[in-house]
């Protein structure tokens, strides 16, 4: 891991630090990905959670929405709907909304947090996504049980494992089989390790010790805002925390980012160009349409991204983005 330093470096807001090295600011290239937030419901409450979600949320897309965004994506080349929440299954209109999508020929994504599968009325959930050839991303923030029930509450890796375990059974993570791909969080303020080497970890301890395999493994990095910021905030480690992260920038994850190719949709189809920016309020900018209902390919597609202090969270170190690393 790369734990905090202890001297901040000399480091400026994060567009200053983006046109010393580029004649103009970060843009879209294509809309490769649409991500779509349905709601902050959620059955946790994680300690790392950016987004705040949990079961006392009432933030939930509503089926005018999901139809909105079903027109958009039927009428351009967006190849990806890459769904997420709190969790997304959870939202009324999920279903429909998954086979919708299918139906019109787009890659579905689901982000699952996997304890939801074990929720009233979602046990028939790991044969719907089979049906539907969905991609799974799952979170489990560590292979080991005190972490994961210590960020999430306890029970919840038993849990986790019993589904990785039903999912593996239905032909997910297996070699030849439907991708499930796990995502990683750092449990406290400092970067994730190596990409490559934490999966062997994963891998190795999920086999040996649970018999559970998988696709990949995606190190995300924890961004100051939401749940995180906060808990930062309470033990007096926030600024060392940004400061590690404006320290840790790597100008080689520029052109991987996820924005210059993502759009992110909200639970009430406003447009953003990122789920964090989503979480600060930070809509598109004022030259492209704002809400689904408006939405426009061609003018999105090419869009000057908003960037803001946060954004060094993507750009430190090896990069995070939904995917993981990108450098």
């Amino acid at each position: 891991m790369i734990i905090l330093k202890p001297q901040p470096c000399p480091r400026g807001p994060f567009h200053e630090t983006v046109r010393s090295l580029r004649r103009e600011p970060l843009t879209a290239q294509g809309i490769k990905t649409l991500q779509v937030n349905v709601g902050y419901r959620c059955n946790l409450s994680c300690s790392h959670c950016h987004v705040e979600a949990g079961p006392g949320r009432t933030e939930v897309m509503d089926g005018s929405t999901v139809d909105a965004i079903l027109r958009a994506l039927d009428n351009s080349p967006i190849s990806i709907v890459d769904m997420t929440g709190g969790a997304p299954e959870l939202n009324a209109h999920f279903r429909r909304f998954v086979g919708s999508a299918r139906r019109i020929g787009k890659q579905v994504l689901v982000r699952t947090n996997l304890t939801v599968l074990h929720e009233p009325g979602m046990e028939d959930l790991p044969v719907f996504y089979r049906d539907q050839d969905v991609e799974l991303i799952a979170s489990l923030p560590c292979y080991q049980q005190g972490n994961v029930d210590a960020m999430r509450g306890s029970g919840t890796f038993s849990k986790c494992i019993t589904s990785l375990r039903t999912l593996n059974s239905l032909g997910y993570g297996i070699p030849g089989g439907r991708l499930l791909h796990l995502v990683y969080n750092p449990a406290g303020p400092f970067l994730p390790p190596h990409q490559g080497a934490l999966e062997q970890d994963y891998r190795r301890e999920l086999r040996d010790r649970y018999g559970v395999s998988f696709s990949t493994l995606f190190a995300l990095t924890n961004m100051p805002i939401g749940r995180f910021h906060d808990r930062l905030a309470r033990s007096g480690e926030l600024e060392r925390y940004q400061d590690l992260l404006a320290c840790s920038f790597n100008p080689a994850t520029l052109d991987g980012v996820m924005c210059r190719t993502l759009l992110s949709v909200g639970w009430d189809g406003r447009l953003y160009d990122c789920d964090f920016n989503q979480v600060l309020g930070l809509t598109v900018g004022p030259a492209v349409p704002a809400h689904v209902r408006n939405f426009s390919y061609d003018a999105l597609a090419r869009r000057t991204i908003r960037v803001g202090d946060h954004c060094y969270g993507c750009t430190a170190g090896r990069g995070s983005t939904c995917t993981g690393s990108t450098a």
